[in-house]
């Protein structure tokens, strides 16, 4: 099995064509099938399949790709740091983080980020799990500040917590439930949720079937966290979030936190990578100034 083998693989599955990936890897197109030929034969299956949607791939070829853009990757960044250590071009690093982690902290991490790694390029995402989980096991991500239980992640992802992300109930000032305090007193509202695997949204929704409570009647869902704040702040939606990040200043304006009580026990925030693949030069020192802040 072979890196250019490898490669074709990847280049076929972003391109969804042969003649593509040929063109994107400067070859013709019989070289690349040869490489994909010699890789089913290494691996002793069948990886692709030609219909007349295209190219699709098998099971095993699903299985050996997701392991190739993983292995690629790490191999990428191995090249990468050899050619810092050689005064070579400059490093990136690639992250995710949550909303709240994005208003709270990160513009210190990156201040001071850049006064160690100035030539290092940044590249951020929000960390939501539904992309975050893929992105780590294939090797997209460095690493991820997010929201997760511990028992609910599969064994490739390692997850070191920081502290606890005390959720609440908010909606926008002037709200006509601003001043209420139980359960009871919500039964008609309409909702804005985020219920994603691993999402408050959804450990909600559980906790509110474990307490014999009834779950919300009126809901809009809502898998971004901006949406989400422009529709809590622009109508009378009720939504759940962090409280640092519903207090926020500039995040949360216009927004007051509930006093709707009782709420389901926090979940933790924290560090997300993949098991037995080390932190790059360039990403360990952004990860150690996100434990300082976030567990202080």
């Amino acid at each position: 099995m072979k890196d250019h083998q490898l490669r074709a693989l990847v280049h076929v599955a972003e391109s969804s064509s042969i003649r593509a990936a040929a063109r994107a890897m400067n070859l013709s197109q019989s070289a690349l099938t040869k490489a994909l030929r010699e890789l089913e034969d290494d691996v002793g299956a069948q990886l692709l399949t030609r219909s007349y949607k295209g190219i699709e791939f098998t099971a095993a070829g699903a299985l050996l790709l997701s392991h190739a853009r993983l292995a690629l990757s790490i191999l990428d960044k191995a090249v990468e740091e050899v050619r810092l250590l050689h005064g070579g071009p400059g490093s990136r690093v690639v992250i995710a983080v949550t909303p709240m982690v994005g208003a709270t902290v990160l513009p210190r991490v990156l201040r001071e980020y850049e006064a160690l790694q100035p030539e290092t390029e940044v590249h951020l995402t929000e960390g939501l799990l539904t992309q975050v989980l893929p992105d780590l096991i294939e090797g997209r991500l460095d690493f991820a500040i997010a929201v997760a239980d511990a028992a609910d992640l599969p064994y490739e992802i390692v997850f070191e917590p920081l502290g606890p992300a005390d959720a609440v109930l908010a909606v926008r000032e002037g709200h006509p439930l601003a001043g209420a305090t139980t359960w009871a007193e919500l039964k008609d509202a309409k909702w804005v949720m985020n219920l994603s695997p691993g999402s408050l949204g959804g450990t909600l929704l559980a906790w509110l079937g474990e307490q014999g409570l009834p779950p919300p009647q009126h809901m809009i869902r809502c898998a971004s966290t901006m949406l989400m704040l422009e529709l809590m702040q622009r109508t009378d939606c009720i939504g759940i979030g962090p409280e640092r990040l519903f207090r926020d200043r500039l995040v949360g304006h216009g927004i007051q936190c509930l006093k709707v009580a009782p709420l389901p026990p926090p979940m933790d925030f924290g560090i997300l990578r993949l098991r037995g693949v080390p932190l790059s030069v360039a990403a360990k020192p952004m990860a150690t100034l996100f434990a300082r802040y976030l567990s202080s």
